[in-house]
Parts: structure tokens; C-alpha cells; sequence
């Protein structure tokens, strides 16, 4: 009787288990995939519990507890749409403590160390692999290379950023007595800037040439290609180079691992691991069968493989390339997420949204030392009309002319949120933190992002539009690279060509051909930027129907490059102002209700506007806070009328709240204050580590100008003297001729000359001033010249002939 009743107990324990709807399963690194997975009992792998749940997915309430540790994936963790949650009974895969559940594509090794040389220890490796990165005691190490890198400097960690092209010679990796001291190069790596400073490129080192150069395979990586920058370049994964501490270098044939320890490390107590795994974690679904309701919660994930040399797909008309992976990838998923993580150290991008995806968010995670992008939002370019995919002409007569995408094979309605990510873009240098392209209402709130090679946030295109960026704070940006912001966009959609004035025909035509690839506008608003080596906001070639308002501009101003429907109301922009580039005529654009600091800054906005053409829209009632000359200097371009100078009478420059007093002018104006303590990550954890911008000392007077113009035969002649005029030209420095005005019955038009071009070189003489160029004219007995210029940011050689 005894025995029936205690069956009948557990029968009826059974029951209730099987009648409640929420189901949890444990896992632990030293767990066992036979047992049945509850606390006293858990799994060994996330894997494992997947595989348990699959019967209840969707219809109970799952979490997968993982216990602290280091868990060595085996191989990419796939979850698949078997693998759904619902929207009631959500799938939750949660570290118990936050922070001390790792997930790695890593190993660990195993080794036994002799000493080589000069401090340089040895190692036999007895499995057969392949090391791409090393990590000493969790913090990855610096392959063998030349030159070394060096504490504070930006570029490689070699240099400071300099707009400079001189060559480097001491530091020049391809130098030929230094490439005759490498024994074998097979498999070492040349990283090299472009020489505009757009980006960089990569390449791998296939042999020596019998000429005992090198042969290389690469540089793809930038979709506006140039050949290596003459200064900024570095070679990785050569022998002879190991010459610092914390460098290594595996020699895969004899299958020796050679570490160069720094004073602080005991080589024989290190722990040392390499990466095996491209991606951690996939989910893989599709639009026909997405993967739903998943969320990943408290991990840190370690240990994914760098992607710098399958970095290869051009994304249309942008300067970027892209690899479609990443430590974890999100591929046909719906209402999944990624909370409270970190990604540390992993070598590309940490993650990648792909193609087909809907309401991904990724909340409360700190994501830093990505060797690419922190997180990529990318869509398919088959949904693109007219799709073309390098800088270049558009074929407006052949063009589709249908508005919007073909299809929704891409991401939309997401949400970054809450994130910190900084030191991004380790190995690849045209990356982001945040990274947009072929997407569609990507949210970016309450973000901090810093200490970044390129721009903070990048947006590659106007496909598809409906972005909102939101109470951010992004600074210290621009760090490797050059001619652009801590925001940064293009909009070379179809209505775009280089040559502004053939877009300008076509817009007029057909005023809404520049949307035709947006669904919606982009918004910047209530987030503080800074800039220390561009602009603090850079909307450049053709980006277009943006609203900007409620920011403060820290250092570089704000910048419109052509483009249309551009509403700018609201902001403060501190020791700085707004930098107009290449107007079309009626672009729509709007300037009014902002305070800032100095004339605007305009370049090149003769190339399709007259001297008295009218600058957009508005550019209206704005605060000078210098003196009436500024505010004045364009007024023939019918803006500033009612503009006025004055004192910001900011409430508290020290504590960088730029809200105004009452009673300020900019009032007056129309300037409403905004929140201004609320920019960047929210949570405490966040907060407690996260940096906050340098306070700038306020320059409230006139900006000096040494604008000087020149008049030579019929034409009107200025150096190039700043970022913006490189900037509007596309130019690789700051340096060149401009031609500002040509007369049309004028010697330079009849020898094909124009407005805009700007010259760089006579005969091999590089022109960098106006003297040089005269000079030359002067010096050269047959007077006739060959001149090179830059127009519509492409070279083109002309002759000049100076007949006296």
C-alpha cells in the first residue's frame, strides 16, 4: 500500500511538472550531456540544452541557466527556427551571474617553453593549427611586426594622424634592405591607409619576387581603391621582426610558437589560447521560416577570428566594403536580442545583423577591441533598384524609377540601446561602432561610443532610411583616419552622380527622385557629439533628407555636403559653425534656430550656385555669438536676415550644459532648451566605466581668415587651406589651386579648364600654392604646361598654354 501511494506521489509531481509553463534547464562547464540537466544535475553545453527544449519551444517559457565559467565552443553555436521561442513563451539563454559565463571560440594551449634568444621564448604546438591571434593570460598580443607599435600614437599604433603624404622612411616596411632580412615572408600581412586617408586596405604576403620585392594578394578592402598610403603602413607575422616584448610568431611548418614575454609575465605560469571559430554564435532563419524570440543575456564572448582579408563585398556606392559575419550573427531572425553582454577582444565584427531581420535588439552590452565593426546592420542589394556599387556616373536613362526597395530582405525596426563600445576597428579601419547600410529604422538610443579609428556612427547609404539616432555622446573619433565626422554618411542613391549639375537637371525634373530610396527620413537629435580631426557631424556626397536638432556640437561643427530636404534647427555648436559643401541650387536644406560660433564655412558652393543664388531653403535666425561681420558675410546668398549677435549666456560651460538663461537672445530666436545631462549609457554599470567627452574652452570671437584670391587670366585662383576645401574637392591633403571662377571667353576655358577644378600638379612638380603655380608658368620657356587636376574628384591632365 505503502509503495502505491509513493508512486502515485511522483505521478502526481510529474503532472504539475508537466502542466506548468515554464520550463529551466542548467548547464555548467563541468556538467555531463547525459544527465537530465536540472540544478543538481546540469548539462555540459548550451547545445545540449537546445536540443532538450526543441519539444517545448514556443509553447512553454524555456531559460537555459549557465553556471559560471569558460566554455570552448567546439563549433559555431547555430540555433535554427526549431529552435523559436513565441512571443508568450520566449527562449531565454542567461549566465546566472552576469559577466562569469564566457563563451569562447578559443583553446587553450598546453605548451612547454625553452628559451630561445634576446629574451624570446619557444614552444612546441602538438595539435595542428592555425594562429591568428594570441591571448596571454585573456589579453590578446601583437603578431611580429614592423614598425613597432608605440604607446599613445593613433595610426597602427605607430603614428600620430597627420594629413600629411610624406613617406616615413626609417618606418617603412617595404623599404628593400628591409624586406632582404626576411628569410620567409610566406604569410605575413601589409596593412596600409588609403592615401586619402579613406579607410585602409590589407594585404597577404604570398613570397618575394625574384626582384626580391614582394607578392602580394589583397587590397580590396575599400571601395574607393588607391594604392598604399606612402606613410602609413605596417607589416604583421614576420620572424625577423619579433624584437619587442609582448610579440609573437608561430611558425606553422615547424609548428613552433615563438613569444617575446614583458617583464611583468612568468612564461612557465601564462595561460595562453588561440582562436579556432569565425563566428560564436548564428541565428539562421529566413524571411519564408525566421528564428523568433530568443535572447542571449549576461555572457561575455572571447575569442572569434579576424575577417580583415574576407572583407570583400562592396556596398554600393559607399567607401566600404564588408565581411557578413561576426562573433554573433543575427540571419532571418525575429524579436531576438542580445542584453547585458560583453564582446572582448574578438576579431572582427562583434556583431553582424544579415540581410532578412526584424526587431533585433541589442541592450546593456559593452562591446570593445573589435578587430572590425561593433555592430553592422546590413541588407541584401538585390532589394536596391538601379544598384551600382563603386563611385561613379549614374545612367539616369536607363535607371528604374520605381520608389522604394524591390523587396524587405533587410534589417528594420531594430534597436541598439544602452551600449557602450569603444576601441573598435583594431585590424580594420573602415569600420564603426555602429555601422548602417541597406536598412530600415535602425534606432541607436543612449549610446556612448569613443576611441575609434573612423566615424562613431556610419550611415553607407540613403537605402532605406527611418534611422533615429537618440541621446548619444560620441567623441574621440577620427582617430586613424580622415576627412570626415563622429557622424558620418553618404547618400549616393540613385539620384546621385558626381557631376552635381547633371543631378540638379534631373531633380529638377522629378523633385522626389532624391527619396526614391528612402522610406522614411533619418533623425539626429538630443545627442552631443565631438570631433577633434573632422567634423563633429559630416553628411557628405548626396546624403539627404535628414532632421538635426537638439545636439551639441562640441569641436569639429557640422557639416552638409550636397544633398536635399536637410532640416538643421536647434543645436549649439561650440568654437565652431556650419560648414555648407557643394550646394545644389533648391536643395531644400534648412539652417535656422542655432547658436554658433563663427561665420559658416563654406567650400566650393560655386560649383552650381552663382554669386547670388540663394543657399537652400532657410539660413535664418540663427546666434552669432562673434560679431556682425559673421553673421553678415553671406547675406547676398539671402541668409541670416534676421539673424542676430550676441552672448549664449549659457547656463553652465564647466559642467557642459549649454541650455541659455532666460532672457538669452537665442531665445528670442526661437532656440528652445533641451535635456542636457542625459547623453550616453544609462545603466550604473555602464556609467561607472564609461568616458565622457573633454570640455572645450570656449573661442567666442571672430574666426581669422588668410582666404586670399588670386586673379590670373581670366580666371579667379585660392590655395586649398583648409579640411573642408580638400574635403568638397576630394582631395588627398590639404594642399592645391582652386579655380574659382573661370570667364568663359577666358584662356583657361578655351584650353578646357573650369570652375572647380583644383590643381595638384605641373608636369611631376606637385602645386601646393598658388606661388608654385605661377612660378612655373614663369619658368618654362615654351610656355606650355601640363597640368593635373581634380575634377569631380577624379584626375585629369590639361594643357595650359600661356600665350603673352
Amino acid at each position: 500500500m505503502r509503495k502505491i501511494v509513493i508512486i502515485s506521489l511522483l505521478f502526481a509531481l510529474f503532472c504539475t511538472a508537466c502542466q506548468q509553463k515554464t520550463v529551466n534547464i542548467y548547464v555548467s562547464a563541468s556538467g555531463d550531456n547525459t544527465s537530465v540537466g536540472d540544478a543538481t544535475n546540469p548539462l555540459k553545453s548550451i547545445e545540449k540544452a537546445l536540443e532538450l527544449s526543441a519539444l517545448n519551444a514556443g509553447k512553454k517559457s524555456i531559460t537555459i541557466w549557465v553556471e559560471d565559467g569558460l566554455y570552448y565552443l567546439p563549433q559555431t553555436l547555430v540555433l535554427q527556427a526549431q529552435n523559436s521561442g513565441s512571443e508568450k513563451y520566449p527562449i531565454q539563454i542567461k549566465a546566472i551571474n552576469e559577466g562569469k559565463a564566457i563563451l569562447s571560440g578559443g583553446q587553450k594551449l598546453e605548451l612547454s617553453w625553452e628559451e630561445h634568444k634576446d629574451g624570446i621564448f619557444k614552444a612546441k604546438v602538438s595539435q595542428d593549427v592555425i594562429i591568428d591571434q594570441l591571448y596571454v593570460n585573456g589579453q590578446r598580443q601583437r603578431m611580429a611586426r614592423f614598425p613597432n607599435a608605440v604607446d599613445g600614437k593613433s595610426v597602427f599604433d605607430t603614428w600620430d594622424l597627420l594629413h600629411t603624404r610624406k613617406p616615413d622612411f626609417a618606418n617603412d616596411p617595404l623599404n628593400a634592405d628591409r624586406i632582404a632580412t626576411w628569410k620567409n615572408p610566406d604569410g605575413a600581412f601589409i596593412h596600409a591607409m588609403h592615401t586619402s586617408l579613406w579607410g585602409d586596405m590589407h594585404w597577404l604576403v604570398k613570397g618575394k619576387k625574384e626582384d626580391g620585392s614582394l607578392e602580394l594578394e589583397g587590397g580590396w578592402q575599400n571601395n574607393r581603391p588607391s594604392p598604399m598610403h606612402p606613410r602609413y603602413r605596417m607589416a604583421e607575422n614576420v620572424f625577423e621582426e619579433l624584437d619587442v616584448p609582448g610579440e609573437w610568431f608561430y611558425n606553422k611548418n615547424e609548428q613552433t610558437l615563438y613569444y617575446f614575454p614583458t617583464s611583468a609575465q612568468d612564461i612557465s605560469k601564462t595561460e595562453i589560447e588561440i582562436v579556432k571559430l569565425k563566428h560564436l554564435v548564428e541565428l539562421n532563419g529566413s524571411k519564408e521560416n525566421p528564428i523568433k524570440n530568443i535572447n542571449f543575456d549576461g555572457f561575455v564572448f572571447r575569442h572569434a577570428a579576424r575577417s580583415f582579408m574576407e572583407n570583400k563585398e562592396q556596398l554600393l556606392r559607399s567607401d566600404w566594403t564588408t565581411y557578413r559575419g561576426g562573433a554573433f550573427v543575427f540571419n532571418g531572425a525575429e524579436d531576438c536580442s542580445i542584453t547585458n553582454c560583453e564582446f572582448d577582444q574578438v576579431g572582427g565584427n562583434s556583431i553582424f545583423v544579415n540581410n532578412y531581420n526584424r526587431r533585433i535588439t541589442i541592450k546593456g552590452c559593452f562591446i570593445h577591441h573589435s578587430g572590425a565593426n561593433g555592430i553592422a546592420f546590413v541588407g541584401d542589394p538585390k532589394m536596391v533598384r538601379s544598384p551600382l556599387f563603386r563611385y561613379g556616373k549614374q545612367d539616369f536613362k536607363n535607371m528604374d524609377r520605381t520608389p522604394g526597395p524591390k523587396g524587405d530582405i533587410y534589417p528594420a525596426d531594430c534597436l541598439v540601446e544602452d551600449c557602450l563600445i569603444t576601441m573598435t576597428g583594431r585590424d580594420e579601419k573602415q569600420t564603426a561602432p555602429v555601422q548602417i547600410s541597406m536598412s530600415y529604422k535602425i534606432r541607436v538610443n543612449h549610446c556612448s561610443i569613443y576611441d575609434v579609428p573612423r566615424s562613431g556612427i556610419n550611415i553607407s547609404e540613403g537605402t532605406f532610411g527611418g534611422h533615429i539616432i537618440e541621446n548619444c555622446d560620441i567623441f574621440n573619433t577620427v582617430l586613424e583616419t580622415g576627412d570626415h565626422g563622429s557622424f558620418n554618411s553618404w547618400g549616393r542613391d540613385r539620384f546621385w552622380t558626381p557631376d552635381i549639375t547633371k543631378t540638379d537637371v534631373e531633380v529638377k525634373k522629378t523633385p522626389d527622385l532624391p527619396k526614391y530610396d528612402m522610406l522614411d527620413k533619418n533623425i539626429i537629435r538630443n545627442s552631443r557629439w565631438r570631433c577633434d580631426h573632422g567634423w563633429d557631424i559630416d553628411l557628405d556626397d548626396g546624403s539627404t533628407w535628414y532632421e538635426i536638432y537638439n545636439n551639441v556640437l562640441l569641436n569639429g561643427g557640422l557639416k552638409l555636403r550636397e544633398g536635399y530636404f536637410r532640416t538643421v534647427t536647434n543645436n549649439v555648436i561650440i568654437n565652431n559653425s556650419f560648414h555648407p559643401h557643394v550646394w545644389y541650387p533648391e536643395s531644400g536644406d534648412i539652417f535656422k534656430h542655432n547658436i554658433v560660433f563663427g561665420a559658416y564655412r563654406p567650400a566650393s558652393m560655386n560649383r552650381a550656385l552663382s554669386a547670388a543664388d540663394k543657399w537652400g531653403k532657410e539660413l535664418d535666425f540663427n546666434l552669432f555669438t562673434t560679431n556682425e561681420n559673421d553673421c553678415l558675410k553671406f547675406a547676398a546668398h539671402d541668409c541670416d536676415a534676421n539673424s542676430i549677435v550676441g552672448k549664449p549666456q549659457f547656463v553652465n560651460t564647466l559642467q557642459m550644459n549649454y541650455n541659455v538663461k532666460g532672457g538669452s537672445l537665442a531665445m528670442q530666436l526661437g532656440f528652445k532648451n533641451f535635456p542636457m545631462t542625459e547623453f550616453g549609457v544609462t545603466s550604473e554599470k555602464l556609467k561607472r566605466i564609461a568616458k565622457t567627452p573633454e570640455i572645450p574652452i570656449l573661442k567666442i570671437s571672430a574666426n581669422s581668415s588668410s582666404e586670399r584670391i588670386r586673379e590670373f587670366e581670366g580666371a579667379k585662383l585660392k590655395n586649398i587651406e583648409t579640411l573642408g576645401e580638400q574635403s568638397a574637392a576630394g582631395l588627398p591633403s590639404i594642399a592645391g589651386v582652386a579655380l574659382l571662377e573661370v570667364s568663359a571667353n577666358s584662356l583657361w576655358a578655351k584650353q578646357g579648364f573650369k570652375k572647380g577644378d583644383v590643381i595638384l600638379k605641373c608636369g611631376s612638380l606637385q602645386i601646393n600654392k598658388y606661388n608654385q603655380l605661377k612660378h612655373a608658368i614663369d619658368s618654362e620657356e615654351s610656355k606650355t604646361l601640363k597640368l593635373t587636376v581634380m575634377r569631380n574628384q577624379k584626375r585629369k591632365q590639361l594643357i595650359f598654354k600661356y600665350i603673352l
